[in-house]
This record gives C-alpha cells, structure tokens and sequence, in this order.
C-alpha cells in the first residue's frame, strides 16, 4: 500500500488535476472509473458500458498529460511514473480483476 499522487490533464492547462489515493491500486481503479465516467457522458442512453482495455489505453493516450508519484518507503520519497507505466500496472490490476471475478462465480 503506497501513497499514489495521480496527475492528470485531459486538455488545456486550466484542466489539469491531481487526486491522491492510499494505495496505487485504488488510484488504477480510480482511473477507470474515470474513463468509465467519460463513457458515460458520451453514451447517455445506453444502460451498461462495456469496453475493452485497448479503448482504454487509447482514451489515456488522448490525454494531454498522465502520470503518477508513488510514494517509495525504502528511500522515503515519491518515484515520478509515466503514462506507458500507469497502462502497464492498469493491465495487470484489470487482469487481476478478472480473474478474482471469474473465480466468485
């Protein structure tokens, strides 16, 4: 559990933003949510989205600017992450997802 600073800018200067979150998975989960959120505005009438994590990726790669801090205990500092990074550890934590689903039914 590692303290994450997410930075994120989907446009011009003035929109970008941070959040910070307790452990770098809720900040991945949380960065779904948003594209999730996204999907959502775009698609008012449908009543389930679905996606694929390729749309995902390309829906990150839009982005102006996406990257995170997690915070390292052994140096006690943050470690500055870049996009590919994020989309890398979002893949292995929807995996993880999946699987933990798959095996509940």
């Amino acid at each position: 559990m590692a303290h994450t600073i997410v930075l994120f800018q989907p446009g011009k200067l003035e929109t970008r933003t941070y959040w910070d979150f307790e452990s770098l998975n809720d900040a991945l989960e949380y960065i779904c949510h948003i594209y999730e959120t996204h999907l959502k505005q775009d698609n008012p009438g449908l009543l389930t989205i679905t996606y694929d994590v390729s749309q995902l990726f390309d829906y990150l790669d839009s982005l102006t600017d996406l990257s995170c801090m997690v915070f390292q205990r052994a140096d006690n500092m943050y470690a500055p992450f870049p996009r590919e990074w994020i989309k890398e550890k979002i893949f292995i934590f929807l995996k993880r997802e999946a699987s933990k689903n798959s095996s509940q039914t």
